[in-house]
Formats: C-alpha cells, structure tokens, sequence
C-alpha cells in the first residue's frame, strides 16, 4: 500500500494547480463492494468484495514478498508457489498471520519494513523527501492519493478534513471499516502489520509524518498526515484487549493484546 504511493516518487510530478480538490485519480482503482448497499456491511458482518485485476495484482505482490518471512503452512509441507491470479484477501490475510509467528512485536514491524523496501525502486525514499517536503500541500497530495490505492487493503476510504499544529487541511483520510481488520480480527496484526509500520515508513524513510488511529469498537480508522505519531509507549493501542468474539489467537484473560508486547 505504501510501495504506490511511494512510486509516484518517479512516476509523476507535482501538478502545477496546488488545488488538490480539483484532482482525482481514474475510476478503475476504485474499491469494489459486493454488498446491496454499496456500502461496507454492519458491525458483526464481513463485508464481500468484488477484487479485480488490480486488487488480485497486489495481494499476491504483497503476499509473495512476506511469504519469505513466514511461518510454514499449517500442513507443514512445503507448498508450489501461487501463480499471480491464486492468492484472494484470506490467503493474503493468512499470510501475515504466519509472519507474525514466532516473531515479537518488533521483529513483526521489521519485517513489513523490509517488504516495503523491498517493494521501492532504488534511491525512492530520497526523491519523496525533494519532492514532498512535510507540508501542507504534501500532507493533502498524500491524503488523496492514499484513498484510490490503499483501497484493495482497507476497503473504502475517504479524504476529511483534520487539525495538524492548529492549522486545519484536508490531510485526514477516514477508512470506514478496515478489511484488514475485519478480516483477521486481530488487535496485534492491525497494530504490528499495518499501523505501526506504515506510521513509522512514512515518518522514518519518507519525512512525511503520519498517525493512524483505530478504532476497535467500530473497524475505522483515521489516517492523518502531517501529524507527528506518538511513542508506541504513550499510543492508546497498548491498553487494546483482544477481540475475543473474533479473533482465532485471543486471549481473553489478558487485559491486552499479548502482540502487543515487545
């Protein structure tokens, strides 16, 4: 998800119009949902998906490139590489779960690194750095081109706006119910596969900075560029329990998620 936007480093130059309200990206990276409503289903519900060609493309991108990291499939054998067209979101999703096996929580966020790295063309984060500077303007550019192509990860995305240092921009994106989450239930694999690495890949290697916000009760969550995030110490995650109704690796005695520990 991040490789995207990071490989609009070469491939595109800043438009010349600032206005970012003004630009959208082509419709056919727009998410699919399969629900009646268009919309993603109620809490307690899995949304259904409609992937296509783009989606399918970079489940199994991501997923071969953390395959090298994880952990043997449950039968123990070693399985024939999936060609590009056999991984969907379970398998992908299946995926990380064995990554994060036998790893703590920073090792876990290591390997993503490396997988996002590995994913970048040379000298990528660099030409991000001369190219968006951590302003305003970059905070927006980000924003809106986060929400067409994080798509196939999180389900339907919407740019809103937020106040960053007292200013107020439209660098906020909302995920109206985050598929990765739904999908693994899982509070650790939200934490460590997703939030935390992507906060620090954009406010480590590319100078942008970036919080993301979960929210358990609902499967939301709000992105914001330009905010500095906190030390993994004072983020309000680390008190997060367990989805126990959902999630296969709970512990439901814990008061929270045992991932989540270093």
């Amino acid at each position: 998800m991040v490789a995207l936007s990071s490989l609009q480093v070469v491939q595109f130059r800043p438009p010349q119009d600032l206005s970012l309200h003004k630009w959208r990206p082509r419709s056919f990276i727009k998410c699919r949902i399969a629900e009646p409503t268009g919309e993603p289903a109620p809490l307690g519900q899995k949304t259904k998906y409609m992937d296509g060609f783009f989606e399918k493309a970079f489940m199994t991108l991501f997923a071969r490139k953390m395959e090298k990291f994880a952990a043997p499939a449950k039968n123990g054998s070693a399985s024939k590489e999936k060609g590009w067209f056999d991984y969907d979101y379970e398998s992908f999703v299946d995926v990380s779960k064995r990554v994060m096996q036998g790893r703590n929580r920073k090792q876990q966020q290591e390997v993503v690194r490396e997988v996002l790295l590995s994913m970048l063309p040379p000298g990528a984060p660099e030409q991000f750095k001369k190219l968006f500077p951590p302003t305003k303007w970059a905070a927006e550019f980000n924003a809106a081109l986060t929400v067409p192509f994080f798509q196939w990860l999180v389900g339907p995305s919407e740019v809103v706006e937020v106040e960053v240092n007292g200013e107020k921009q439209k660098s906020g994106v909302h995920i109206k119910k985050c598929r990765y989450l739904e999908n693994s239930g899982c509070v650790g694999m939200c934490v460590n596969m997703c939030k935390i690495p992507t906060q620090d890949f954009f406010t480590n290697e590319f100078g942008l900075p970036l919080t993301m916000i979960p929210n358990f009760e609902d499967m939301s969550c709000e992105m914001v560029y330009g905010q500095v995030p906190p030390p993994f110490e004072e983020d309000p995650v680390v008190k997060q329990p367990c989805l126990a109704d959902i999630c296969t690796l709970a512990s439901p005695n814990s008061s929270f998620c045992p991932k989540l520990e270093a």
